[in-house]
């Protein structure tokens, strides 16, 4: 913990204070919190950035898309829209922000939307000609105004909530009590080997109810990367002199599992929007060598004077185990709320 962190910490006890009362007075219902008649998935933290909310929220998309009619709803973080907007073939980066967008741009089977408001999001969702039947909420999971019938909370391997403090001394949005909430709790980011001693371990930490459901997942990569004409093998490109470029929360691992010899790394802002001048200045470090991006920046660059050397890497969430016994809990609470309504 850096000093200027140390020394705002008695703000760090005033934030706790006002996001529990916040919480205190939704769950007593001072505070009104909306339920809808359809399965509502809530995907968020208790930490600022960097959980691995988009690739939990496209697992989601995978498992119940052939099934049923999904929606995400999402804030749409940085997007110079406002209100409720629904994506259609005219829609880019700009106006849903990148995460929406490349939801739209993957899943041609879904709908797509961005509202601030939720409980607004969510109506006029449901005043559509073509009613979603599953609603996927992203980064939702502090937004109480709607009362989601479903909870998955993710930590970070490498940044477990139970270890963090509240903002701004740490990282927290809100008190770790608020993991009460969730139905199920996935680490992510995890090592592939990572042993069963451990799991056990940090599910000591945790402490959850027995009602609440753990699990473990980390960072599938791709075996390919993707332009807007050709696809190469990643073990094909590791062998290329080139850049990579990253604007996302914690690139490290992307970084660590594409670097070799002198591979120039940029890195940039969460959710960064380049400037002409930033992207002269990137083509100009790259000279004639390939760009490798993420899958999220690249929705931002694409189009753009890097267009003819950029690729992308997709990536995914993957479940170390049990992967069987999480679908089947989100599948019981689908199909279970789709007959109720």
């Amino acid at each position: 913990m850096n000093l200027l962190r140390k020394i705002l910490f008695p703000f760090a006890i005033l934030y706790g204070f006002i996001t529990s009362v916040r919480n205190f007075l939704f769950n007593t219902g001072v505070l009104k919190s909306y339920s809808f008649d359809l399965p509502v998935i809530a995907v968020g933290n208790l930490s600022v950035g960097g959980t691995g909310k988009t690739p939990q929220i496209e697992y989601l998309i995978r498992l119940l898309s052939d099934k049923y009619k999904v929606a995400t709803l999402s804030r749409g973080y940085k997007r110079q829209s406002e209100g409720f907007v629904l994506a259609n073939s005219t829609s880019d980066a700009l106006q849903l922000g990148d995460e929406p967008f490349q939801f739209y741009q993957k899943f041609k089977n879904i709908q797509v939307a961005v509202d601030a408001n939720r409980k607004n999001g969510i109506e006029q969702l449901l005043s559509n000609s073509n009613p979603p039947e599953v609603i996927l909420l992203d980064d939702a999971f502090q937004h109480r105004k709607v009362k989601a019938g479903f909870y998955i909370l993710l930590t970070a391997y490498g940044d477990l909530y139970c270890n963090d403090l509240m903002l701004p001394t740490g990282n927290l949005r809100e008190s770790r009590s608020g993991v009460q909430r969730a139905n199920v709790v996935i680490v992510t980011k995890c090592p592939s080997d990572l042993s069963i001693a451990e799991q056990n371990n940090i599910k000591k930490q945790f402490g959850l109810s027995s009602n609440q459901s753990l699990f473990f997942t980390f960072i599938d990569y791709d075996d390919v990367v993707y332009s807007e004409k050709e696809t190469l093998k990643v073990l094909e490109i590791k062998s290329l002199s080139k850049m990579l470029l990253a604007g996302i929360a914690k690139p490290e691992s992307f970084f660590a599992h594409l670097k070799q010899g002198d591979d120039e790394c940029l890195t940039f802002p969460d959710h960064h929007n380049f400037s002409e001048s930033e992207l002269l200045e990137i083509k100009e470090k790259a000279h004639d060598k390939i760009i490798v991006t993420t899958e999220k920046d690249y929705v931002r660059l694409k189009g753009s004077i890097l267009s003819e050397q950029l690729y992308f890497l997709p990536i995914k969430s993957s479940f170390l185990s049990d992967a069987d016994n999480f679908d089947k809990n989100i599948l019981n609470y689908v199909g279970q709320s789709t007959r109720n309504s």
